[in-house]
């Protein structure tokens, strides 16, 4: 990071980037390794005006021998990060102010270079709106955001559906990672990755977006760690997540010898560290500050835009039925009887079925006077409404366990089942979407791109696609269902939820017989979607990664 003494030995882990702008005002955060005396914002047309900062140290953030990072960590062990935040008052919408940030340390002086911020737009500001999702250091990100940059000059805010890094505890994954593609160097043109392939070797530094245009976040299954430990690796801590509510009963069972003084504190806790919790990921983003929006879900008015973002989110499990696989449809057969290690399925963290507090919340919100006059009305969160991509089987409700025992009580099988007509998002939170006449629905999680639009008139987006894609399951491409599940509707082909992806209708990549694909899901073809508000239009583009000298094309686009 950029200092005004390349010699010294402290730097800034992060540049500076924007965070939840209002009319007259912007939150600035950053992040050292060094607590400091003093952090600040230097801003005005002359830089000269300056707001103190407040500092917080991140709870969790650890690295382990897994970590691509520089240092010891053959044991898992705690890194020391700080996060600056200071907030900027008193603007004028539609002035863009210079800034930069400055970090005071023993004798040392660190500043970031100027960048620029603005409050939030006034309604009728023509915006250009990034759409994007699960990052997670994947190959193609920093060659994805520097053709954003490359193509389209500058955006104006990010929306962003999800799954940022891989494991949120895993402080490179955010700042440092050594194959050069972690999350704040890539969104800030300080990305170091190489994309190689037999003819070429291209280098990719991302692009400078985030210092610039406020990130929108998303809670995906990536923000979410599990049962906490001081020494198991942080891969294993991120996939042992059991519900809240089995922790409860675990805490119960114990409670009176492990808080005997019933202390509120130590019990919550106690549950979060022995069930989940997206600690990191609330400690590294803003959060409007209003009664009832919280870091879980959200909305805002950006200029023409009401954002409502929402929690739908479940944990990721395995469909291998493999005897000793902890997956979506069976515990491991070694555990049958520890139920310590047992998985769950893929349990949801954060209810949204009827009556649940959030749907109550969302309800309130789509009523809203901000909601009904804005002119683009937009829903973001992270589980697939509508998809080609794998992920979306089973649908998204509660497992239900069933356990096979013997004659003799000696358990034979344990699986999970998910009933399609509980599917909660179809269920309970498309019929308030539809009634809302919600504009756009924007989501990841399956890794490619693809558009659907519904007979009433919303349309649906998946724009995930930056490396690693598990396809498209069309064709002979079946997702994988275990053969004694067919009683329960689960779909192998196509979308689930009855609708027919739309073709790309001005570029669309073809298969070997010419014709035209639905999608994009591919590990060398990277897509990205921007939404631009004076035109009412999102347009998708395409670029080949391992033809760096070919141009970004945009091959899909389409009016809300």
């Amino acid at each position: 990071m950029s200092s005004s003494n390349s010699n010294l030995a402290y730097s800034l882990l992060s540049d500076p980037f924007l965070q939840f702008p209002t009319k007259s005002s912007v939150k600035v955060v950053w992040f050292t390794e060094f607590q400091g005396m003093e952090h600040k914002i230097v801003y005005g047309h002359h830089l000269d005006k300056e707001v103190l900062a407040t500092t917080t140290k991140l709870s969790r953030t650890r690295e382990d021998e897994q970590s691509k990072v520089t240092g010891d960590y053959s044991q898992t062990s705690r890194r020391h990060i700080w996060r600056h935040e200071g907030e900027i008052s008193g603007l004028n919408q539609g002035e863009k102010i210079p800034y930069k940030v400055v970090s005071l340390v023993k004798e040392n002086k660190i500043e970031s270079n100027v960048f620029s911020l603005t409050p939030s737009p006034k309604k009728e500001t023509p915006l250009k709106i990034l759409l994007t999702s699960d990052h997670q250091l994947k190959p193609m990100v920093a060659a994805n955001l520097q053709k954003v940059v490359e193509t389209m000059n500058k955006v104006d805010a990010i929306f962003f559906a999800g799954d940022l890094v891989n494991i949120p505890d895993r402080a490179s994954e955010w700042f440092d990672d050594q194959r050069g593609g972690a999350f704040f160097p890539c969104l800030q043109g300080l990305a170091n990755y190489t994309i190689e392939n037999e003819e070429t070797k291209t280098v990719y530094h991302g692009g400078q977006l985030i210092q610039f245009a406020p990130l929108f976040p998303t809670i995906g299954n990536h923000e979410v760690m599990g049962k906490w430990s001081e020494n198991k690796r942080l891969s294993q801590q991120f996939v042992n997540a059991i519900p809240r509510e089995v922790a409860e009963n675990i805490y119960s069972e114990k409670a009176d010898s492990i808080n005997a003084n019933h202390d509120g504190d130590f019990q919550e806790n106690w549950i979060k560290n022995n069930s989940f919790n997206t600690d990191t990921y609330e400690e590294i983003f803003s959060f409007p500050q209003t009664e009832s929006n919280n870091s879980h879900y959200y909305a805002v008015t950006f200029g023409d835009i009401r954002l409502v973002v929402l929690q739908v989110t479940n944990i990721w499990r395995s469909p291998s039925l493999e005897k000793n696989v902890t997956g979506r449809y069976q515990e491991a057969e070694k555990d049958f009887n520890n139920p310590e290690n047992w998985g769950y399925g893929q349990h949801i963290f954060k209810p949204i079925e009827k009556g649940s507090e959030q749907y109550q919340w969302l309800e309130k919100e789509l009523k809203s006077e901000a909601f009904q006059q804005a002119k683009y009305k937009i829903v973001m969160f992270h589980h697939p409404v509508h998809t080609l991509g794998g992920n979306i089987v089973p649908p998204y409700t509660n497992p239900i366990q069933k356990i096979n025992k013997d004659a003799d009580k000696n358990i034979k099988g344990i699986r999970y089942e998910y009933p399609q007509e509980n599917d909660y998002i179809i269920r309970d939170l498309m019929p308030l979407l539809e009634t809302a006449k919600v504009n756009l629905v924007f989501y990841g999680h399956s890794h490619l791109w693809n558009r659907f639009i519904s007979s009433n008139g919303i349309n649906f987006i998946e724009s995930s696609n930056v490396g690693n894609s598990y396809g498209a399951h069309l064709g002979d491409n079946k997702r994988p269902i275990p053969p004694d599940y067919s009683a329960l509707n689960y779909v192998e082909i196509g979308d689930p939820n009855g609708l027919k992806p739309i073709i790309p209708n001005l570029a669309p990549l073809t298969d070997e017989n010419n014709n035209p694909l639905p999608y994009i899901a591919s590990n060398e073809i990277s897509v990205f979607s921007i939404l631009d508000t004076e035109k009412g239009t999102v347009s998708s583009y395409y670029f080949n990664t391992r033809q760096p000298n070919s141009n970004v094309i945009k091959f899909d686009e389409f009016s809300i």
